[in-house]
């Protein structure tokens, strides 16, 4: 099942937020804050997401949920990752560099994890038994025998 509208709006909405937030990090410049800037700008916006989907995550979860996803973009764009850190070395370059670089990460990893949550809702969804039509909202369906007098 696919993200409703209001679901991708407001998606969009935290996912491009906190990658702004997360460039802003990005300017300083020395090698590593970048990273840390990233990942509690990820945490963040993990949290955000959950909300999103009906979900609520404590900060704990929220890091792991987001050190998995800067993870998993890390392995699919190495070089990003790389030449992030090492612009930083140079004056002026690396502070353009560096935010640029870090804005496509966290948009990346931001829809990453809002599609993982919207699949979880989805199988949450699924998982659940149809409403009762009958009249009552209790699962015991068992007949009761009245005892012989």
């Amino acid at each position: 099942m696919a993200m409703t509208d209001e679901e991708m709006s407001k998606c969009q909405k935290i996912i491009h937020g906190h990658a702004i937030a997360a460039a802003a990090g990005n300017l300083v410049p020395i090698p590593g804050v970048g990273l840390a800037a990233d990942t509690v700008t990820m945490t963040t916006m993990a949290m955000a997401l959950a909300a999103v989907f009906g979900g609520s995550i404590t900060e704990s979860v929220a890091k792991n949920m987001a050190t998995n996803a800067i993870v998993a973009t890390m392995k699919k764009q190495p070089v990003k990752v790389i030449a992030k850190e090492i612009s930083k070395v140079f004056p002026i370059v690396g502070q353009l560099v560096a935010p640029s670089i870090s804005v496509a990460m966290l948009e990346a990893a931001g829809w990453l994890l809002a599609n993982d949550l919207a699949e979880e809702k989805a199988k949450r969804n699924a998982e659940l038994p149809p409403p009762r039509t009958d009249g009552h909202n209790f699962k015991y369906d068992r007949k009761f025998k009245l005892p012989e007098p």
